[in-house]
């Protein structure tokens, strides 16, 4: 008999957001998977759990997933655990679930923490539709180009980046978008130095290039001809 497939969301700051289900899950499988073995150490440690960790993560997926999904067929559990928030969701796993799934083997979410929620709810916009683009290129031109795009998207967009992209993503949409469409930035949620910020495109960009800040942060764009303030 196979084994059972976790997929645990963890905290995406603030260790007070993992829930006891997740606890117990992790504390209950044979193996946890976690995207930088580093990153998995350390949530383990911190809830007194002792599991072996491997990792699985974008330069070996293929190999990691093959060698998880052994394991699985073996009978033994395992949770896939990313660096943060839900696991496969703009984080590598997909691949180990597609091969759980032609395997026949049992897959279990188990929900928590997400910055994509909290920065919808806080932007003030509609949220009865909207638009996940996820991460734009880091190419510049080809970044410019995607916004480009973007602009004639009614629903509310939500973008994500690296830290230290912030700005010259700013730079691009303050380019694009101009003083058009109101932005909302969702920074370091969860964190005790956890911010929102409102205003245009243009507003913002002078905002974070005059004094920069360093940390995770999630933007949501309103949707063209959206304003709800009237």
């Amino acid at each position: 008999m196979s084994g059972v497939l976790y997929l645990v969301a963890s905290p995406i700051g603030n260790f007070e957001d993992m829930t006891f289900r997740a606890i117990a899950v992790l504390k209950s499988v044979d193996l946890v998977v976690y995207e930088e073995r580093r990153e998995g150490e350390r949530l383990l440690r911190h809830f007194q759990i002792e599991k072996p960790v491997e990792s699985l993560n974008e330069h070996n997926e293929a190999a990691a997933s093959h060698n998880v999904l052994a394991y699985l067929l073996s009978g033994r559990s395992v949770a896939l655990v990313s660096d943060c928030g839900t696991p496969v969701f703009s984080d590598p796993g997909q691949l180990l679930v597609r091969k759980a799934i032609d395997n026949n083997i049992r897959i279990i979410p188990i929900p928590g923490a997400s910055s994509l929620m909290p920065a919808l709810t806080v932007s003030g916009f509609s949220i009865e539709q909207f638009l996940f683009y996820g991460w734009l290129s880091p190419k510049k031109e080809r970044r410019r180009a995607e916004l480009r795009q973007l602009m004639q998207e009614r629903r509310t967009i939500v973008l994500m980046d690296t830290p230290y992209r912030l700005v010259p993503l700013l730079r691009d949409l303050s380019e694009t978008f101009g003083t058009s469409r109101r932005v909302c930035i969702a920074f370091d949620l969860t964190l005790p130095d956890e911010q929102m910020f409102y205003g245009t495109a243009e507003e913002l960009y002078r905002q974070f290039s005059q004094k920069e800040r360093k940390g995770e942060f999630v933007i949501v764009i309103e949707g063209k001809g959206r304003d709800t303030r009237n």
